[in-house]
């Protein structure tokens, strides 16, 4: 207990409840700016504004880090620590602190370069590895993305970045026949199968590109859908579904894999 009273004694007031001030100053501050920049973020919902959303992010994450490290120094200095002197020595350690942060200094270049080069932004569709995701948040060290299929939060390290593949919003449907079907009457079933793809609320558009194969059992017709990569899967799923209701409205039965056999 005498220890503790000692302690109590020896604690000078003046510069603790400075500090105390400082901190909550400087807590103000950062939450009214986070304040006018959340306001906004939240207008910048639209497709064009999406880089805009992603740099008001990083830039409220990097204001994160400026305010602890000015507040951290400014109480330093009211305890008497001589802050250029611990600034200068900073770069003495520079070359050591480099070695042991090199993975934390690649996630923070990688992550300007993806804002500079325009490589993705908030709201896009990536795919990592098996997993394609929307982009919820662009961090100096970390891009978190949201796998379309489960939901689940995944989170990339900028440093793998060649890892990550920008979706496209065209997806590619190859329609087989059989060969004893015309052309003539394969392309009018294509072109059914294409007003039906236009009536589907997730296909934005779509339209008829040519003979994509001449198959061992079939002749594949390629289509082209644009839609939302947000809603890719359920787009395919509807595209396929058109093709069977298509090809049944022109009396085409899809053909299965067959085998032929030669005997002499």
């Amino acid at each position: 207990m005498e220890n503790i009273q000692e302690i109590i004694n020896k604690l000078d007031y003046t510069k603790l409840i400075t500090s105390i001030i400082i901190v909550i100053i400087s807590t103000i501050i950062y939450k009214i700016l986070i304040f006018f920049l959340t306001k906004s973020e939240e207008k910048s919902i639209f497709a064009e504004n999406k880089k805009r959303k992603t740099y008001m992010r990083l830039l409220r994450t990097i204001i994160r880090y400026v305010f602890i490290i000015i507040t951290v120094l400014v109480i330093l200095q009211i305890y008497g620590v001589n802050v250029s002197s611990l600034l200068a020595g900073v770069g003495i350690l520079g070359v050591i602190i480099g070695l042991a942060i090199q993975d934390w200094l690649k996630d923070i270049i990688r992550g300007s370069s993806i804002l500079s080069d325009n490589y993705f932004q908030v709201g896009d569709v990536v795919k990592y590895k098996e997993i394609e995701g929307k982009v919820l948040v662009l961090g100096l060290k970390t891009t978190k993305i949201q796998d379309l299929k489960t939901n689940n939060i995944i989170s990339i390290a900028n440093r793998n970045i060649e890892e990550i593949e920008v979706v496209s919003n065209k997806v590619y449907i190859r329609i087989p026949m059989p060969y004893e079907v015309k052309l003539e009457k394969a392309e009018k079933a294509v072109n059914d199968i294409i007003e039906l793809n236009k009536n589907c609320e997730t296909i934005e558009n779509s339209r008829y590109l040519s003979v994509a194969e001449l198959a061992d059992s079939a002749i594949e017709y390629l289509i082209e859908i644009e839609c939302d990569p947000k809603q890719k899967l359920q787009a395919k799923r509807d595209a396929l579904r058109c093709v069977l209701v298509g090809l049944e409205k022109n009396g085409i039965e899809v053909p299965y894999t067959q085998i032929d056999i030669h005997q002499k």
